[in-house]
């Protein structure tokens, strides 16, 4: 995002993220310092790394939001991780490796799809010769068939003369003279595939699908990094072709994947999603405070705790994490850890880690205005979601002001009396208010007014009640 300055990163985050300027400025510019550090020489650019954040609040205020909608505008390889499910060598766990696997896993979805875009309508057209040639083979131009020996590859391996050769070329049996009038018929089926002529009607067709072999892999686990032997060996066996019956919009549909993945170029797709994620790659680390060792207490679980924190440790300092896809380099992936911190501070994490987190941001407890705001203003306001919802059944929601203020203070009040949820609240607090309306909607079609008095009637019982509140609300 080359053209978004500082400034303009916290506009867009407005849109969805009400209020926490500290935070939203935090990132972006940490944000922008990738930009600047992309026009640095080589020299310099490779001593440059990100500077990692730490953000502090409760639960509910918009920390994972603000770094999902930050990758989604910086276009950026995201994964949000919890820190709770990994555990030092010895306890059962996942390895703290795997977020940054999963990362990679995420740029290749990224690349993969921007590949497809760019290959969609080459491969469409390829999808509906195919189609054509199914319903007109007549029309089908005469070629040169070449058939693989299957077990040329293991000749390779092994060394064994036995496996003759590579590909042999077989010619395609004599055909009769073509007809005069195919090309003109061929042109005809062509506009006839393409606007849904015969899209219902049955035709047989052979999906290829890669041979599976049940052996995992060399050295680690499935989630590893290391050599997987059945993908392997699975691209040097035949692929297995199955039957199937289907309808012709279905089988153009299923040409047109095959199509793509023969466009797309794998290798190149690798190469740009590991540079991606090693260069632009964001990993949220959620409940970082659940492994804070607490008043300095040893034994028990605070050895794991302080276990992962050492795990985590050097992906976060910089290291070359090897995956299936090649080996990443950690050293320029920006870290973004959050926690509430209610049982411990972040002084209780380990000095290594702490000083791999120099940005420290502290997010603010939601308001009532707050959540006014939160109902009404944001592109995915929760007002409007359940108006759109209820549309569907021709239910038409009017939220008068006054409702929206008594709906914020009793989510307050909620929150306050209970815990702390933050605008989470708002969401079993509406659906709470409008589970009748929800329910006989497809009965009662209409314009369904809602005001202070509806939804005290609804509500004031259960939010001034303090154990229906703890199991409802």
């Amino acid at each position: 995002m080359p053209e978004l300055t500082p400034r303009q990163i916290v506009a867009e985050l407005d849109k969805y993220i009400v209020g926490q300027a500290n935070a939203k400025r935090a990132v972006a510019i940490a944000m922008r310092n990738r930009y600047r550090r992309e026009r640095l020489s080589d020299d310099l650019r490779s001593e440059v790394s990100p500077k990692n954040i730490l953000m502090i609040g409760p639960t509910g205020v918009g920390k994972t939001e603000i770094a999902r909608r930050l990758a989604a505008l910086a276009n950026a390889p995201f994964v949000k991780v919890e820190a709770t499910k990994y555990t030092e060598v010895g306890y059962v766990g996942r390895d703290v490796e795997s977020m940054v696997r999963d990362l990679v896993e995420a740029s290749i979805h990224m690349v993969r799809e921007e590949r497809r875009a760019d290959v969609i309508d080459a491969a469409d057209h390829n999808a509906v010769e195919r189609v054509v040639d199914l319903l007109f083979p007549e029309t089908r131009a005469p070629s040169t068939q070449s058939t693989q020996n299957p077990f040329a590859a293991l000749g390779s391996i092994f060394g064994g003369s036995g496996f003759s050769g590579a590909a042999t070329q077989t010619q395609a049996p004599p055909q009769s003279p073509p007809d005069p009038n195919a090309q003109n018929t061929r042109e005809q089926a062509r506009s006839d595939v393409l606007r849904g002529f015969y899209d219902v009607r049955l035709v047989d067709i052979e999906v290829e699908e890669a041979a599976s072999m049940p052996i995992g892999v060399i050295g680690g686990d499935a989630s590893g990094g290391q050599a997987d032997i059945g993908e392997m060996l699975g691209g040097l066996l035949p692929k297995r072709r199955v039957h199937k019956r289907v309808t012709v919009a279905e089988a153009r549909r299923i040409f047109a994947q095959e199509e793509e993945q023969k466009l797309i170029d794998m290798d190149a797709v690798k190469r740009e999603a590991l540079r991606r994620a090693g260069e632009n790659g964001i990993i949220f680390v959620d409940e970082i405070d659940k492994v804070a060792g607490r008043d300095g207490r040893a034994g028990g679980p605070d050895v794991s705790r302080e276990g992962v924190q050492r795990d985590i440790l050097p992906i976060v300092e910089g290291s070359t994490v090897n995956t299936k896809y090649g080996p990443l380099k950690t050293d320029h992936v920006l870290f973004i850890a959050a926690g509430a911190f209610h049982t411990s501070k972040p002084s209780d994490l380990i000095p290594e880690l702490q000083g791999r987190f120099p940005i420290r941001v502290e997010l603010d407890s939601l308001t009532a205005a707050d959540f006014e705001t939160i109902l009404t203003q944001p592109k995915n306001a929760l007002i409007e979601q359940y108006k759109g919802l209820l549309s569907v059944e021709d239910v038409t929601l009017e939220f008068t002001p006054d409702a929206i203020a008594e709906l914020a203070k009793i989510a307050t009040h909620v929150n306050d009396v209970t815990e702390n949820i933050g605008a989470r609240r708002l969401h079993t607090v509406l659906e709470k208010l409008l589970e009748e309306v929800s329910f006989e909607a497809p009965e009662k079609a209409g314009t369904v007014r809602i005001d202070a008095t509806y939804v005290r009637d609804r509500l004031s019982q259960i939010a001034g009640n303090t154990d229906l509140s703890a199991y409802i609300l």
